[in-house]
């Protein structure tokens, strides 16, 4: 099983932006997806880097792909998108009028955030020239073995959310900047005080969602250790990490030695809340159940959303 990394979620100064590429040409990863998925406000802060990363990752062996902006609303933002298209490198589609602007013999990959839930959508993005799809992360391992299934039959690997806050959603307002009495036009990117998003709680105190930007994300940490076997098992080709702004490349090597054999899940486990002892994890996605339940046992996962 590969290990995929996903688009980074959250606005980082634009050095810690390349210092997460150069290091991570270095992780034991397979794949990586470059670019600007939630907000193209924050994209103009590291554009010009987008070749550079990308060929420090292809010159250490790894597949690339570039992701488009989950929600195209604006004018810029469908030239931004045309011009991605044009840089010549795999597309991951996170919004599906980005297929507008492929060439019709283009193949492509398919992110978190289009809604595929059924055999028909696999096959349908197959007919387009689909030949990856990273699974919506709140399907339960029975809908991710059928569609495992339908994409093998198509020849298109199926990923699995692996690790990382759940996208919930995109909204055509900017959270951050409401809390900060700003408007969306004038941010002043205050989402880049939150590099790993901001915590929401509710009206009883209770951790609820994060928040980043225009974007809704969980509080939890979606942690699929416990499901890796069963994963493995109904044919899911790759496990997506998504990018955490401490410690992310040695996220990546526990997960590389959980797939390879070489550490429990508990042991894994242990190792991922010992960087961090406020770190909640959830699985309840994969086991049916409420989001947030964990099958780890009685701990913080247990509390919030």
């Amino acid at each position: 099983m590969d290990l995929t990394i996903g688009a980074n979620q959250f606005f980082w100064p634009a050095e810690r932006w390349t210092a997460l590429y150069d290091e991570l040409a270095d992780a034991p990863v397979d794949r990586v997806v470059l670019g600007e998925m939630v907000c193209s406000k924050r994209l103009p802060f590291y554009q010009d880097r987008l070749l550079d990363a990308a060929t420090t990752l292809l010159d250490a062996g790894k597949e690339i792909a570039l992701t488009s902006l989950a929600l195209v609303t604006l004018k810029r933002e469908r030239k931004l998108t045309a011009e991605l298209v044009e840089m010549g490198l795999e597309i991951e589609v996170n919004d599906l009028t980005t297929l507008a602007y492929l060439p019709e013999v283009a193949t492509f990959s398919v992110g978190p955030l289009v809604n595929v839930y059924n055999e028909t959508t696999v096959a349908w993005l197959a007919s387009k020239g689909a030949k990856r799809i990273c699974l919506p992360p709140e399907l339960p391992l029975e809908s991710v073995q059928i569609l495992a299934q339908a994409g093998a039959d198509r020849g298109v690997a199926i990923e699995v959310w692996g690790h990382g806050r759940v996208p919930l959603a995109i909204s055509g307002r900017c959270y951050h900047a409401r809390l900060h009495g700003r408007t969306k036009d004038n941010c002043q990117f205050a989402c880049e005080d939150d590099p790993d998003g901001l915590e929401v709680r509710t009206l009883d105190d209770e951790p609820f969602l994060a928040m980043n930007g225009v974007q809704t994300l969980s509080d939890t940490y979606a942690c699929a250790v416990h499901q890796i076997d069963a994963l493995r098992d109904v044919g899911v080709a790759a496990l997506r990490l998504s990018p955490q702004f401490t410690g992310f490349v040695a996220l990546c090597g526990l997960y590389r030695k959980r797939l390879d054999g070489e550490l429990t899940n508990a042991a894994l486990v242990d190792a991922i809340t010992k960087r961090d002892c406020a770190t909640r994890l959830s699985d309840g996605f994969l086991l049916g159940n409420a989001g947030v339940a964990w099958s780890g046992g009685n701990n913080r996962a247990d509390q919030g959303g």
